[in-house]
């Protein structure tokens, strides 16, 4: 097995991220190995790669939406997990929720935090980027929302997500989910199968 922990980046606006946060406890167990969970801004990367949304790519090309739906569903079939709700509100601006990912990093409830943003995201869809909503949803999770949010403004905070944000791009990423096992890249929840392949050393 190579030792390479692999490395799971992800913004909560990413429908095929929460998708690929549900299916990893499974292959964790598996594999034996804990993804490495990086908070990224997806609108930073989008920006520094001049990519968009599949919101935006998939519109107006005659059958690529219609094969994205099939592929979803043997993805739902092959990993065992639920569809995810689509958010009424999307797309939802994940500047804060991400800051605050990095903010629960430092007070040592990311993992609960991770569940809590996904679930309110796309299982209990509400509208994340407006902060009095945001806060009640993820206090009605046990976290201390408040405490999260004023952390999420702190420089260091911010300058992380920066951080966390242009490695990703420097080190060829381009969308959400993104993994890396060593140097090795993969990307969207289909690569997953892959990802779990590399991780065992097949």
């Amino acid at each position: 097995m190579t030792c390479a922990a692999p490395q799971f980046l992800f913004d909560f606006g990413s429908p095929n991220a929460y998708l690929s946060h549900e299916a990893i406890p499974a292959i964790e167990t598996r594999t034996g190995m804990k993804f490495d969970y990086v908070p990224i801004l997806l609108g930073g990367i989008f920006k520094a790669t001049n990519n968009k949304s599949p919101a935006e790519t998939l519109a107006g090309i005659k059958n690529k939406r219609e094969f994205h739906a099939v592929e979803t569903e043997r993805f739902l079939k092959r990993f065992h997990v639920q569809p995810y709700v689509w958010n009424p509100f999307f797309p939802v601006n994940t500047l804060n929720l991400m800051r605050a990912a990095i903010a629960a990093q430092r007070e040592g409830v990311f993992e609960k935090y991770v569940e809590a943003a996904f679930h309110h995201m796309w299982r209990e869809p509400k509208k994340m980027d407006d902060p009095e909503v945001a806060m009640t949803a993820l206090a009605s999770s046990g976290l201390d929302a408040q405490k999260l949010f004023a952390r999420a403004q702190e420089p260091e905070v911010k300058a992380t997500l920066i951080r966390n944000t242009e490695d990703a791009v420097a080190r060829g990423a381009f969308g959400s989910p993104t993994f890396f096992v060593g140097s090795e890249m993969f990307f969207g929840k289909e690569q997953l199968r892959e990802v779990e392949e590399m991780v065992m050393g097949n």
